[in-house]
């Protein structure tokens, strides 16, 4: 089994950075693909971006391509999102997620194993 531990998130103000962490322990030989969702109040859980594990490709939202940037590092045990030009809308909890399958990075049912979320909050 794989685990997962977001860190990173605060409170920022309107065209700020933020960088988010995600730990990866376990099982981690097993992840095909690793990526971030976030959760604001009353919506659905979204797509962010993705990182293929073993080639590095990257997949973006619309909303924060040319913004965010999904990187890991060299030991792929912890993957970054790092925020900038951040705005009121991005305000949610960001989740991080992993799956051993191949399958679209953008769709949530793909990823079995998740974190417990790091709050965002862009303030106007």
């Amino acid at each position: 089994q794989v685990q997962l531990v977001e860190s990173g998130g605060g409170l920022v103000q309107t065209g700020g950075s933020l960088r988010l962490s995600c730990a990866a322990s376990g099982r981690t030989f097993s992840v095909y693909t690793m990526g971030w969702f976030r959760q604001a109040p009353g919506k659905e859980r979204e797509f962010v971006a993705a990182s293929r594990w073993r080639d590095g490709e990257t997949y973006y939202s619309d909303f924060v391509k040319g913004r965010f940037t999904i990187s890991r590092d060299n030991a792929k045990t912890t993957m970054y999102l790092q925020m900038s030009s951040l705005k009121p809308e991005d305000t949610a909890v960001y989740y991080c997620a992993a799956t051993s399958l191949y399958g679209c990075p953008r769709v949530k049912n793909q990823y079995d194993v998740w974190g417990r979320g790091a709050q965002v909050t862009v303030s106007s």
